[in-house]
């Protein structure tokens, strides 16, 4: 239901002021709440139960794990943090202290850069981050017992890239790998649903300057920026274009939109802005008009998205711990 301010009016106490009250025009109302993820004001930060938890051999293949109270199985938070897959890191997860109170264990990783990968010869270079949150994420199902967690209830959160990885994992088919020797990979990438913020939800260059037209990010993933340089990584992106069907293979691959089917779990959106399709915007990277196109290519395939920005119709949910812990804790 989207939020609404409710009028009130002021019952003065003194009789012979009544009447001047019934002479006084009502105060305007109030505009509707614009949605907002900020947190709780001076809420405390947690120190991980366990810190730098390593999931593989790289020196950014690592976890901090949060433990939530509980005496059952606990759901879990799998935050990604943003950076745009070149710059970032795991403390201060998003809904953090949240999802804690709420009894949701909370995870938050680190993946190799984008840059890390070009150099070390990772094609494409995004394979390494969106492939390092899949790894994780098994990993974490393999500590279910050890961590007291529920295999089947876990979530993904972040913002920007960490947004975009967790609907790759969101909407990619699982890839567990049943026969493997390693019991690791044995474990499913499949989540319980997605809730993240200003998510770029497809890297098709060509669909990108349709939906606004002054789009720039997207080619760094594929190897388009100096990786010596990260503030090359929107600087190239009508080379991007050009070269497109070069590698539409690799963009048909990691862009989570390509991989939207009817057995999907659910995902939340969230932007800070109102969309407009077709219209260049203030902020190309993290318009809302990412989230316009995923919804209509969800509801085609009757996938549950809620999509929130300021004015949205329908707003179920103002923020992503809200949607989180009622969609974590409701039973399977």
């Amino acid at each position: 239901m989207k939020p609404t301010s409710v009028l009130t009016f002021a019952v003065l106490i003194a009789g012979g002021v009544s009447i001047l009250a019934q002479n006084t025009p009502p105060a305007p109302p109030r505009p509707p709440a614009t949605p907002t993820n900020a947190a709780p004001p001076n809420t405390p930060a947690s120190t991980p139960t366990e810190a730098n938890v390593a999931y593989g051999s790289h020196e950014r293949q690592v976890l901090d794990f949060y433990r939530a109270k509980s005496d059952t199985p606990t759901p879990v938070l799998f935050f990604i943090h943003g950076g745009g897959w070149v710059t970032g890191d795991k403390k201060n997860p998003g809904s953090l202290a949240q999802c804690l109170a709420a009894g949701i264990s909370v995870v938050s990783i680190n993946y190799r850069y984008s840059w890390q990968a070009q150099i070390d010869g990772v094609k494409p270079p995004v394979q390494a981050p969106l492939h390092d949150a899949a790894r994780a994420l098994q990993f974490v199902r393999s500590k279910a017992k050890e961590w007291n967690l529920d295999k089947k209830r876990i979530g993904a959160s972040g913002g920007s890239a960490g947004a975009c990885s967790s609907l790759w994992l969101a909407f990619h088919n699982d890839l567990a790998d049943p026969k493997s020797a390693d019991p690791i990979s044995r474990e499913s990438t499949r989540l319980w649903c997605a809730a993240v913020s200003g998510a770029q939800t497809s890297l098709d260059p060509l669909q990108l300057k349709e939906w606004t037209p002054n789009s720039r990010y997207g080619g760094h993933a594929f190897g388009f920026m100096d990786p010596s340089d990260i503030k090359t990584r929107d600087t190239r992106f009508t080379e991007f274009l050009a070269q497109r069907d070069e590698v539409l293979p690799w963009i048909k691959e990691f862009s989570p939109f390509e991989h939207v089917t009817s057995d999907d779990p659910p995902v939340y959106l969230f932007y800070s802005s109102a969309p407009a399709i077709g219209e260049e915007q203030k902020d190309p990277t993290h318009t809302s008009n990412y989230g316009v196109k995923l919804k209509e290519k969800c509801d085609s395939t009757s996938v549950r998205c809620e999509l929130v920005y300021p004015g949205a119709p329908e707003i179920k949910h103002e923020n992503i711990h809200t949607y989180l812990i009622q969609t974590l804790n409701a039973k399977p």
